[in-house]
């Protein structure tokens, strides 16, 4: 394998060229096409599966989604993308496609509710899983996922591509493994997005839509036009919001460049304090938490509303080192040296002319292709290998789990101590009581224990 150092000496062109050889190194290692089924076939869902073939040879064998619209169109357009040209077989169902399909590997590009579940079943039936970040809707469905990863032995990397962006790693070795940073005490992390505006009046679903299906084992919500297919994160129902989304990508960034595990307290303030009453957005617009790693303090701060104070900035983190201060984002990053030095400014790879059907499909994210394709290969060695990937489900977990803990903490109003080897909040029954939510209907919430 090709370490990560001798990646960033060879620089842009060496990039691209490692790209090929990572292909042809998966090509020559397998004597067919990678067997893979996507479950969730809306915007990230594809955009994985699309970077997924640009990086293997892979037969994309079931396509699953609860709208039939969305997976009929999927299948048209892997159908172009895939070197069979076959229009692969659509389901409605997850638990259906794995079991006529027997894939190797599953995407899951659901919404956040329905990350578990897909994914317990895929490693029982003996699939490696690659799952969209936060892993889960609650902290006891990613104790559940870690332990199925672990009990059958499956490779499971979670899309926190951060951990293998080009330019955050360059960032990551040139200013924090060399030094130059300093002793890193404290970490902003933030975002100063707007939130979106009210859903419409509540309608019936649209007969393409199983909407009971899609609602699943998450408190029942009615339908509404506003929620699917793209603003589904504006449903606590569904989501744990920008602290689910946005905060775990910095968070989990940061954990990995300055190797913290888990903190020892989490607490958060904030909550919908902008929004009238009466909206149909249920999800804070306002939220602070620390994630307190003893000697790292970690700040998240969320607002969706009022000015932006850094426009290059405006979902990022800054670590703030007693040598000088190192900004990133997706976009670029940024190093302040204390004093007279010089700083360093540097924008996202990217590699629209090596993939130009990234800007063909017009909902790939040109700044985060490159890092999501690394991602990919990052996977596809790791189960080759033995190894652990990148953003193993474990990392995942822990990061996933602190950000809804943050969101928990902020509900109850007062702070989590967490006790990482019992899985548990140390002292508050009703904060555990709350680790793990009711699922609806005769849908069975997992654990460690029943997976």
């Amino acid at each position: 394998m090709i370490n990560r150092r001798d990646v960033l000496k060879a620089g842009v062109g060496g990039v691209m060229s490692l790209a090929a050889w990572h292909a042809r190194a998966y090509a020559a290692a397998t004597d067919q096409p990678l067997r893979v089924a996507l479950i969730g076939c809306g915007w990230y869902g594809k955009t994985d599966l699309f970077h997924l073939l640009q990086v293997a040879p892979a037969e994309v064998v079931g396509l699953c989604d609860v709208d039939r619209q969305l997976v009929n169109e999927a299948a048209e357009l892997v159908a172009q993308r895939q070197s069979s040209r076959k229009s692969p077989p659509t389901f409605g169902d997850y638990r259906k496609l794995l079991a006529d399909q027997r894939p190797e590997v599953v995407l899951i590009g659901t919404p956040d509710h329905w990350h578990c579940l897909p994914m317990v079943e895929a490693c029982k039936a003996g699939c490696d899983v690659y799952v969209q970040k936060p892993i889960c809707y609650d902290v006891v469905e990613g104790q559940a996922m870690v332990a199925a990863a672990r009990k059958y032995k499956r490779t499971v990397q979670v899309g926190l591509q951060r951990r293998s962006t080009p330019h955050l790693l360059e960032a990551r070795e040139k200013f924090i493994d060399s030094g130059l940073l300093g002793k890193v005490a404290y970490v902003d992390i933030h975002s100063y997005y707007g939130g979106p505006g009210d859903f419409p009046p509540n309608t019936q679903p649209p007969e393409t839509l199983d909407w009971d299906m899609y609602v699943g084992p998450a408190t029942w919500r009615d339908f509404n036009p506003g929620i699917h297919p793209r603003s589904w994160r504006a449903c606590r129902e569904f989501s744990n919001g920008q602290t689910g989304d946005l905060c775990v990508h910095m968070y989990d960034a940061v954990r990995y460049f300055l190797k913290l595990g888990w903190p020892k307290r989490v607490a958060a303030t904030g909550g919908s304090l902008m929004r009238s009453p009466d909206s149909n957005i249920n999800l804070h617009d306002t939220q602070t938490a620390l994630f307190d790693h003893g000697d790292v303090q970690v700040v998240w701060n969320q607002r969706n509303w009022g000015e932006n104070p850094d426009p290059e900035y405006p979902w990022g983190a800054t670590l703030y080192g007693d040598k000088g201060t190192l900004k990133f984002s997706v976009w670029s990053y940024d190093f302040i040296p204390k004093g007279n030095g010089s700083k360093e400014h540097r924008k996202a790879l990217e590699e629209r002319e090596q993939y130009p059907e990234d800007v063909q499909h017009k909902a790939t994210e040109l700044f985060a292709a490159p890092g999501t394709r690394a991602h990919m290969r990052n996977f596809l060695a790791a189960r080759q290998n033995g190894q652990l990937p990148v953003a193993d489900i474990e990392q995942g977990y822990i990061s996933s789990a602190c950000c809804i803990m943050a969101n928990l903490s902020m509900e109850l109003g007062r702070e989590l101590r967490w006790d990482a080897a019992a899985g548990r909040v140390i002292g508050d029954d009703e904060a555990n009581r709350r680790l793990a939510r009711t699922y609806r209907g005769d849908w069975i919430h997992p654990t460690p224990d029943n997976v």
